[in-house]
């Protein structure tokens, strides 16, 4: 057993246009005062990091690991979640997911596509670079639309859908496959990849490969009502990346889980900071633990009422509270026994 690394945040939802959230520096130090050990940092933005920089330059890399160091900081993982919710896009969210990309390829998704891959690849190198073994992202979303099949769905259309998700795959699987680097999809609603279903059939599809690994956020699985502690039970092998995010979800007599026209303070599944959702972590550290999760507890902030940076304070001393610190030894050690052979064999009756 393996005792989780933390407490740690993404900054995806933290990064803004005034201080300290608007540079490396600011940002870390802010980080470090609530008590985070870790980051996990969003690759877009290049007060923060340059990505190509980062994948071609280990000069480079290792400033940016000394920058974040001497705030007693490390990068747990990037994350490409944009960019990897880009690799695959259904024609009717092209214009919605341009806003992802750089200008100089809107309007034209084979280039925004291409723009994409060429981001995750440089992802996989820069991850090697820093010294990192996983990294976080998106899978996209060729069949989102199709998830409620009304009208009847063509057959043959979800197995073709996945077949190409994984042709698109495969090469960035391979390139982080040769950098060293497990590939950790979001398991969200929206992208293909959004339950242990749709994992395992893009498992079979990129023929299992070693590196199509997940982050788990049990957030999404509570909007889903889906058992998301025996998921764990399920997935544990390939659980390599850790968002603690809570959630809770209140059916009522006028929606449940298609609330999402309403706002998200009015949705009957709706995320919350940690600890104010109805999120079993104590549940989820222990069998993380268990089962030998080696990588970071990491807070994401999304909640719908309470303000981001009371949830960051908060989130530091939630996670550290749910660190299980595993024993070396058992509780019954006292009591043990040399080994001997020949004193077992009599108790056998041998």
């Amino acid at each position: 057993m393996t005792t989780i690394q933390g407490p740690a945040v993404f900054l995806a939802q933290f990064i803004g246009d005034e201080a300290p959230f608007n540079s490396l520096d600011g940002i870390c130090k802010w980080a470090a005062d609530l008590g985070f050990k870790g980051i996990q940092m969003p690759t877009l933005d290049t007060r923060f990091i340059d990505l190509q920089k980062v994948a071609e330059s280990k000069t480079y890399a290792d400033e940016l690991k000394g920058t974040i160091a001497s705030y007693g900081l490390e990068i747990t993982e990037l994350s490409t979640h944009l960019q990897g919710q880009l690799v695959a896009v259904h024609p009717a969210y092209d214009d919605f997911f341009d806003a992802f990309a750089p200008k100089n390829v809107h309007g034209n998704s084979k280039a925004r596509q291409e723009w994409a891959v060429q981001q995750l690849k440089y992802a996989a190198k820069a991850s090697h670079n820093l010294g990192l073994n996983a990294h976080a992202t998106f899978s996209g979303s060729l069949l989102w639309q199709y998830f409620h099949p009304w009208p009847q769905r063509p057959p043959g259309l979800v197995e073709d859908g996945f077949a190409e998700l994984a042709k698109r795959w495969l090469p960035i699987l391979n390139e982080f496959d040769q950098n060293g680097v497990d590939l950790c999809y979001e398991i969200h609603p929206g992208e293909d990849l959004f339950d242990g279903e749709t994992y395992e059939m893009f498992l079979k599809a990129v023929n299992n490969h070693s590196r199509a690994c997940i982050l788990y956020d049990p957030s999404h699985f509570v909007l889903q009502q889906l058992d998301y502690i025996q998921y764990i039970d399920f997935y544990h092998e390939r659980i390599k990346a850790f968002h603690v995010k809570d959630a809770e979800f209140n059916p009522t007599g006028k929606q449940g889980t298609f609330g999402g026209y309403q706002s998200w303070a009015n949705r009957a599944g709706r995320y919350r900071s940690p600890g104010d959702g109805q999120i079993d972590f104590k549940t989820i550290f222990s069998k993380l633990a268990q089962y030998d999760y080696k990588g970071w507890a990491v807070m994401e902030w999304e909640c719908c009422i309470k303000n981001q940076e009371d949830g960051a304070r908060e989130g530091a001393e939630f996670i550290k509270k749910h660190i299980i610190k595993v024993t070396d030894k058992a509780f019954d050690d006292f009591a043990a026994v040399e080994t001997n052979k020949a004193f077992n064999m009599k108790n056998l009756g041998l």
